[in-house]
């Protein structure tokens, strides 16, 4: 049975990149094409499962969908009406979930299932485009109240045992920069904020190529040290950087590979094992 990759994916802003938004079609392309070659989806090594953690969920233990048909959770607003008409019919994995739940229960979590929760525009959005067949089962994933970088690490490395049952893991965020209030002020056209950019994705990128995991560990474990770390993503709103620390940790021993996409005259990158 192949192993299954491990891809923290630049997702876009709320569901622009479906409604066709200004400023998401470099991202569009890639969740239309590098990402399901990554997954390796209509092909033998196809995952049987995506395990989604997803950026707009944090609770205060890992929180897997459990359900065997999940609904739409539409979390976001003022957008046009088709943007609440959105159907994704991909089965969910009640089986694949108390897998999970185990994993995490093995290295010291108290994980908690939660069957009624829709998957959120962080799961449905990308993955509607990354694979409109609809045939792969879903198990959305919750990131961490806490935003403890040891933590989500150690959630990544204990799901990354499921990788060998050809389950693959999906990080949904914005690494790259997350800061509503600062990109809503036009710090993007800013000039002195572009060599700010420019190193905070130089930084990351260090870390994420760490070819060993502890050295990886020990980089991430400082991310909030890091330069322009507070810009990029404001104090307690790390939600959109920690689906790639869960990815770091599933990753496993070897080099990471990336792309980047421009969206908002910015570079966002995602990373990816395979």
């Amino acid at each position: 049975m192949p192993r299954a990759p491990v891809i923290a994916l630049s997702h876009g802003g709320g569901p622009m990149p479906i409604l066709g938004g200004f400023g998401q079609e470099e991202i569009v392309k890639s969740l239309k094409t590098r990402v399901p070659q990554v997954l390796k989806l209509g092909t033998p090594e196809e995952p049987r499962a995506i395990i989604l953690i997803t950026a707009h969920w944090s609770e205060n233990q890992p929180t897997i969908s459990g359900g065997t048909n999940p609904s739409l959770y539409y979390d976001y607003s003022g957008f046009p009406p088709e943007a609440y008409q959105f159907k994704y019919p991909a089965p969910g994995s009640p089986e694949i979930a108390q897998q999970i739940a185990q994993e995490l229960k093995d290295v010291g979590f108290k994980p908690v299932m939660d069957k009624e929760r829709g998957w959120d525009h962080g799961v449905f959005v990308p993955i509607m485009l990354i694979n409109p067949r609809a045939d792969v089962p879903i198990i959305q994933m919750s990131v961490l109240k806490s935003e403890s970088p040891t933590d989500h690490f150690k959630m990544g490395q204990a799901l990354s045992r499921l990788r060998d049952s050809n389950i693959a893991i999906v990080g949904s965020g914005f690494a790259s920069f997350h800061n509503v209030r600062l990109l809503f002020s036009g710090i993007a056209e800013e000039p002195s904020f572009q060599p700010k950019h420019r190193e905070w994705n130089r930084v990351v990128t260090d870390a994420v190529e760490a070819t060993d995991p502890k050295q990886r560990l020990s980089k991430f474990d400082q991310w909030r040290n890091w330069p322009s770390s507070y810009d990029m993503h404001p104090r307690g709103g790390a939600e959109h950087f920690l689906p790639l620390v869960v990815c770091a940790g599933a990753g496993g021993e070897g080099k990471a590979k990336s792309y980047t996409d421009d969206s908002w005259g910015l570079k966002m990158y995602s990373y990816y094992w395979d």
